[in-house]
């Protein structure tokens, strides 16, 4: 089945800022430029991490729940009411995907030893294994991705979106994916 295309896709970046700009007179190209590119980029970043994921059997869905998982360091343990609130899934949705997750062995759900009431999730050795070759296949990608900026280009860019990122936490405290502890 193809993809439908994003209607922001059907224009070039250029052409899109100035159809904007056309119909809605107080447009900032610059910070429309800068925000529409990211769109566009996160858009195309997150179908080749889709991509990538596939090869190995895994979804995003599933990808996200090792990389939970290894985050959350050695044993790679954690409870299902955690991985939720770490995912922003309902208990039913982490329910569901853990169920998935056991079945293909990436994951184990066993009650603690220490609390019979309390369940934990474990990475399994062939979760580790895919979550491992996820981030290889991610590196070569991100590497070709950026291989048009020096270094110094990169850590520049890489900062900037960092303030970015912060002022919209600051805004939006109750949104998913801060940066806590990026310095």
């Amino acid at each position: 089945m193809a993809e439908t295309p994003d209607p922001d896709d059907l224009l070039s970046l250029e052409e899109q800022i100035a159809a904007y700009q056309r119909e809605f007179q107080d447009l900032d190209p610059q910070v429309e430029q800068v925000v529409s590119a990211l769109s566009r980029l996160t858009r195309r970043m997150n179908v080749a991490y889709g991509r990538q994921s596939a090869t190995l059997g895994i979804s995003n869905s599933e990808w996200e729940v090792l990389k939970v998982l290894v985050l959350s360091g050695a044993p790679y343990r954690l409870g299902p009411g955690d991985l939720a609130k770490r995912l922003g899934l309902t208990p039913a949705a982490m329910t569901h995907r853990i169920d998935r997750m056991v079945n293909e062995g990436l994951v184990t759900r066993e009650r603690d030893a220490d609390n019979r009431v309390r369940v934990i999730v474990e990475l399994t050795p062939d979760g580790r294994e895919k979550w491992v070759e996820a981030m290889r296949q991610a590196t070569v990608f991100e590497a070709d991705l950026l291989q048009d900026l020096s270094s110094e280009e990169r850590g520049a860019l890489g900062e900037m979106l960092t303030r970015v990122l912060r002022r919209v936490e600051e805004a939006q405290p109750d949104a998913e994916g801060r940066l806590s502890g990026l310095g």
